[in-house]
């Protein structure tokens, strides 16, 4: 890819803490064994050097778990509001482009809203469209280096943003374009 190819990248890599089943105990969806969550799959420091290198500006989740944080930047944290105390109840993430830490409140319980999720650490649409109301502008093409469930493909298709996005598991992008695919297919009312 081009340097600087993508005016912003809202990314989510593994956070290295191992299979949030093993963990928790917490069997109450059908995921599948998490093997690419485990501390060897983190993101290499290669990685964030490439990533900063494609995108101009960068909201990389899991800044709590790894090393991510430029020099002069600052963070979004999430506030889950989960009361159950065997999940985090807050996500951090790096922010290239200022100083300061912003906050959402947005609850989040360990599912995507009223569905059942294929993907055990999907995040909420809601919170994507919230990141690209208040930091892409119109026109700007987005990049999402692990697709997991594909929520911030809805939330770009709802906005009107170009995304690009990866995922190296087949059967989560399969299941993150049907997703899409069924989302399109719903009716909206304005």
């Amino acid at each position: 890819m081009p340097d600087k190819a993508f005016d912003l990248a809202i990314v989510d890599p593994p956070y290295g803490i191992g299979n949030w089943v093993q963990i928790t105990g917490d069997l109450r969806r059908d995921a599948k064994g998490v093997d690419w969550n485990e501390e060897s799959h983190r993101p290499k420091p290669e990685y964030f050097i490439e990533l900063r290198r494609v995108s101009k500006e960068r909201i990389i989740w899991g800044a709590n778990y790894y090393n991510c944080f430029e020099e002069n930047m600052g963070a979004i944290i999430w506030n889950k509001k989960n009361p159950n105390p065997k999940f985090s109840q807050a996500e951090i993430g790096s922010y290239s482009a200022h100083k300061r830490v912003a906050m959402i409140d947005m609850a989040y319980y360990g599912f995507v809203g009223e569905e059942k999720c294929f993907h055990p650490c999907a995040k909420p649409i809601n919170l994507y469209r919230w990141l690209l109301k208040n930091y892409a502008k119109p026109g700007d093409k987005i990049l999402d280096t692990h697709l997991g469930s594909g929520s911030i493909a809805i939330a770009c298709y709802d906005m009107g943003f170009d995304l690009t996005g990866f995922e190296i598991d087949k059967d989560y992008f399969d299941a993150a374009v049907k997703r899409l695919d069924n989302h399109k297919k719903q009716l909206t009312f304005i």
